[in-house]
């Protein structure tokens, strides 16, 4: 197992966009397949993707009295589908048109008994081309894809962190398919003036929806620079967020982009990357709070409040047992 720094892999954008673009089609319609299966969750939690121990996974989906998953497997880099009666499915990830991959998954599905009709093109990307007909994406380079695994672990794993400090309304940390960003949103508790929508072959009512209270939000997406970036934004906007002095050093506001950004270059390259992260994530996060006046004493928390507590419980046990 990779430790330290060096399990902050690099991965240059331009060295993989190709793959890159493919790997959004196919996440898209994987994440359709839960989105037409599972029950609404406020602000669309319940058609994300997570990262696991080997890629991105659906975790389970409800289908009739059981259940069933879909896991990009970016280790053995194959498509496993599971189901909860123990039938299985798959098939090898590898370079292939996206109408190929959405063929073979629709097959799966159905010769496991869960038929499956979803909205069948793309959403936020312009062109939105139907699955069906997309042979223009067609790359899947392993080793890329395994690398972007990697940073998504490392992504996940230090937002995890973060989101521990706050006891309020908070997401898990999540993979959004639509714009292809692991992400991870706190609330204030307060309701958000209605968003005016306009993401590229999306309903505006999609976005009113996800963007329906009060937010501090944060992610990572292979974009925005040379490795890809962390991100930051809080809507509505309070003013004077723009110009908050936030660290890192390379962390800075995009005004084309509505929000902070920190190179993921900038983070990897530092003398302790986990640190340099938080900084960028809490100190984005107090410029929404601070300035949108949340009521920060009654949102946050220690994630060590029991520490003590829990040690003195192991100082026992290991004691009894001498």
């Amino acid at each position: 197992m990779v430790n330290g720094r060096d399990s902050w892999p690099r991965l240059r954008v331009d060295d993989w966009s190709d793959t890159r673009d493919t790997l959004h089609m196919w996440t898209q319609i994987v994440g359709k397949v839960r989105l037409v299966h599972a029950p609404l969750v406020n602000h669309w939690w319940q058609v994300t993707l997570y990262v696991s121990p080997r890629g991105l996974t659906t975790s389970a989906i409800p289908h009739r009295g059981g259940a069933f998953d879909i896991e990009f497997d970016f280790v053995e880099h194959r498509l496993h589908l599971r189901a909860s009666d123990g039938g299985t499915g798959g098939f090898g990830l590898e370079p292939m048109p996206v109408a190929e991959f959405y063929d073979r998954t629709m097959r799966a599905l159905a010769e496991l008994g869960i038929e499956t009709a979803i909205q069948a093109r793309p959403n936020e990307v312009d062109p939105s081309i139907p699955f069906a007909d997309d042979d223009q994406h067609a790359s899947y380079d392993a080793a890329a894809a395994h690398l972007f695994w990697r940073q998504l672990l490392q992504a996940a794993r230090v937002m995890g962190e973060f989101r521990s400090r706050f006891a309020g309304k908070v997401s898990p940390v999540h993979f959004f398919w639509g714009a292809m960003d692991l992400a991870c949103t706190r609330f204030s508790g307060r309701k958000a003036p209605r968003h005016p929508g306009g993401a590229p072959n999306c309903g505006d009512w999609v976005m009113e929806e996800g963007y329906s209270q009060e937010l501090s939000s944060c992610g990572f997406w292979p974009g925005g620079g040379e490795e890809g970036a962390f991100y930051a934004y809080a809507y509505p906007e309070p003013d004077g967020f723009a110009d908050r002095p936030v660290g890192p050093s390379g962390a800075f506001y995009s005004r084309e982009n509505g929000q902070f950004l920190l190179p993921y270059e900038e983070v990897r390259a530092a003398p302790g990357p986990d640190s340099a992260l938080l900084e960028f994530l809490q100190g984005t996060y107090e410029a929404a709070a601070d300035l949108g006046d949340w009521d920060r004493s009654a949102l946050e928390a220690d994630p060590e409040r029991w520490a003590d507590k829990s040690r003195g419980r192991e100082h026992e046990r290991d004691t009894s047992a001498t």
